[in-house]
Parts: structure tokens; sequence; C-alpha cells
């Protein structure tokens, strides 16, 4: 089973999508299951993960609703207040259907850089154990410290960090981020998707050859046995389409054995996301 781990869906409107800036005018639409599916089938793609867009619990709501209406959606990454004192009953809104898979913040967009850290937030991550959910990371590579330190604080829980930690590829930085990677790679509750990278280099500009020192890396520190291909679709398409970024992942296998292959293509997800 090959599985995109990592892509999104919404009814645009402005408000609640700021971020989409004017230079991603490709995006400002909706994007919903039906187009997905014919992206997914011509690239053979059997299921997706579907990501959370929006930090509200209606967003959790809707995609379990479209998880459970639409079969290759194969599980959900879902928001709650992981900060609130109600985590718990949040928590028992979702968990007791079996798509959830894990809950993520946008802690990228926090301005507390030691956001991950604050005691009220490690004890919704605490809650998470109870329902045996991971939580996916999503930061900027300069974030990367206080990702190990947060880790390190719960070294029971599956962890999953999005687009490789966001590195700074306009900037061709690559050294302090395979530092705090590799890092980062001690840690066997880590795991890492494969996804994003486009949206971090020149969108209209970006050549394999940029990116995939960035994904040798990431497969010689984590292995392919922890590490996910995603889309990051609709993002994605500022700078790419579908079947060229799924291309590209797929080539940067093609030195691994059969195996390995088919764990970052699906195994990894399909074990992390309990499939």
């Amino acid at each position: 089973m090959q599985i995109d781990a990592h892509h999104h869906f919404w009814r645009y409107n402005p408000r609640e999508y700021g971020w989409i800036a004017d230079d991603m005018e490709v995006i400002r639409r909706d994007f919903l299951p039906e187009d997905l599916h014919a992206e997914i089938f011509a690239a053979g793609i059997d299921g997706v993960i579907s990501v959370q867009a929006r930090q509200t619990l209606e967003e959790t709501k809707w995609l379990l609703e479209l998880a459970t209406k639409n079969d290759f959606i194969l599980g959900v990454v879902g928001w709650v207040d992981l900060r609130a004192e109600a985590v718990g009953e949040q928590l028992n809104l979702f968990a007791a259907n079996p798509k959830l898979k894990s809950v993520r913040h946008v802690v990228q967009g926090e301005p507390d850089e030691q956001f991950l850290l604050r005691p009220e937030f490690e004890r919704g991550i605490h809650a998470l154990r109870r329902h045996d959910l991971a939580y996916d990371i999503l930061v900027f590579a300069r974030q990367l410290p206080q990702v190990i330190a947060f880790v390190d604080r719960h070294p029971d829980q599956t962890f999953v960090v999005d687009h490789l930690a966001k590195p700074r590829i306009r900037d061709g930085g690559i050294g302090i981020w395979t530092r705090d990677m590799m890092e980062l790679g001690r840690r066997p509750h880590v795991f890492v998707k494969l996804s994003g990278l486009v949206t971090e280099a020149a969108h209209g500009n970006w050549t394999p050859e940029q990116l995939r020192p960035y994904l040798d890396h990431a497969l010689e520190i984590f292995g392919p046995h922890r590490l996910m291909f995603g889309s990051d679709w609709p993002v994605c398409l500022v700078a790419t389409d579908y079947p060229r970024w799924f291309a590209f992942v797929e080539s940067c296998t093609q030195r691994l054995t059969v195996a390995e292959r088919e764990r970052v293509l699906g195994g990894t997800a399909a074990e992390v996301y309990r499939l």
C-alpha cells in the first residue's frame, strides 16, 4: 500500500485562510476529496492522511466526517486545544472515532519560541497517551532545539515531524539543520515526513538537485523505517504538481531495497498512524 501521509482539505475563504498570500493565489479555492482522489489515483497512491489546516474543533469534526464518507481517507491529524484544562473532554469528543490518528498544533506560528515547553501544553501531550494518539510537530528549523528538549520529556509518545522541520532552503541553509536533525534522529520515538520542501525553496525555480541533499540527509539520519512520503497537497501546488513531487521522492528512494522503499512510500505511515 502506498500512502500520502500529509495533505489538506478546505473550503476557501480569506478570513480563515489568511496565510494564503498573494503569491499563493493558485490555492485560493476549494480543495475537497474528489479533487484529491483524481490526483492520487493517477499517482498510484492507495490512501491518505488528512491534516488539519484550521485550529478549531469544527475542523477536526469536519475532517472525520470526510474520512467516514471517503474510504481512501485512512486517517486524520486533527486539532484540539492541548493547552486547555478541558483537553481530556475535547479528546473524548473525537477519540472514539478510529480514524483520528494524531493531533497537531501550528507551533511554527507561535511567537513564543518556548511554546512546546509550556507546562499546560505538555499536560495536553500527556493526555494523548490515554488515547494512543501520535502528535505531529509543525515547526521551522530554527525551533529544532526546543523540539529536541520537548520530545525528551515525552519518551513514550510517538512524534511525527512535518516537512523535515522546514529547512531554510531558499538561503541554502543546510549545516545547522543537519546538525539539529542528527541530534533529533537519536530519539527512536520520532518520525519524519518527506513533504513540504518545495514551498521552502524558491517556488518557481526549485530543482531536484537543490532538494535532494535534504532527503539524502534524512534517509541517512532516520533511515527508511522512520520516514514517510507526504505531498502537502494542495499547498505544494504553488511550486509543483502532485505527480512531479511524488516522482521526485520516489526517485530519491531508488538506491534503497524494495522493502525499504515500501517503508518510505507507505509502511512507515501505516505503522505510525495504526492503519
